[in-house]
């Protein structure tokens, strides 16, 4: 089983996950209220993944660490136009705490909105124009699997993207960016 994660604020109700069971994919949307965090950690020892991908930097530039002078973006961000970990502070930290917690399990970092544009080249539609349910009509046809329920969410949409990054990777089809010392994005 691989999981893909959008990850939002922590008592937002804006991390959903995306994961494979008996070839069909589950979606989990963590409620309004509920510690993300907390869900996170708890879903991942009762199910124990063989990966997680997830969209939130679980790094960051390497100018912190005596690399390059930039210490606002990773090459990986500068590559995909990503935001700069930075601005997402607290989110960042608490993907890196997660990533951390979750050792030995490996936990990729993935952005949605690059692999929506790989999928644009496949002629599945312009993302997030519309509404989530008419952009998944498109997206379910090159999924490997079915999504057991359809996705309500603009966060529930970016999980699945989240998985299938994942599942590209696991089959040898995704494509790197960045510098492996100092933070890779998978597409």
């Amino acid at each position: 089983m691989i999981v893909g994660i959008d990850f939002g604020a922590r008592l937002s109700g804006t991390t959903a996950l995306c994961f494979d069971e008996e070839h069909c994919l589950e979606l989990v949307r963590v409620p309004r209220r509920e510690d993300a965090d907390a869900y996170l950690e708890s879903f991942m020892a009762r199910y124990a993944p063989e990966a997680v991908y997830i969209d939130a930097p679980l790094s960051l530039p390497g100018a912190y660490f005596g690399q390059g002078e930039d210490f606002f973006y990773r090459a990986c961000d500068r590559a995909l136009g990503a935001m700069s970990p930075l601005f997402l502070g607290g989110l960042t930290a608490r993907a890196v705490r997660f990533k951390q917690r979750l050792a030995p399990t490996p936990v990729y970092e993935v952005y949605p909105r690059a692999t929506a544009a790989v999928l644009e080249a496949q002629d599945i539609g312009a993302y997030r124009r519309g509404s989530p349910a008419d952009y998944w009509s498109r997206l379910s046809a090159v999924l490997p699997w079915p999504v057991v329920v359809t996705p309500v969410s603009w966060h529930e949409v970016d999980a699945i993207l989240a998985w299938w990054s994942g599942w590209r990777h696991t089959n040898g089809q995704a494509k790197s960016f960045g510098n492996p010392a100092e933070g890779v994005i998978w597409v």
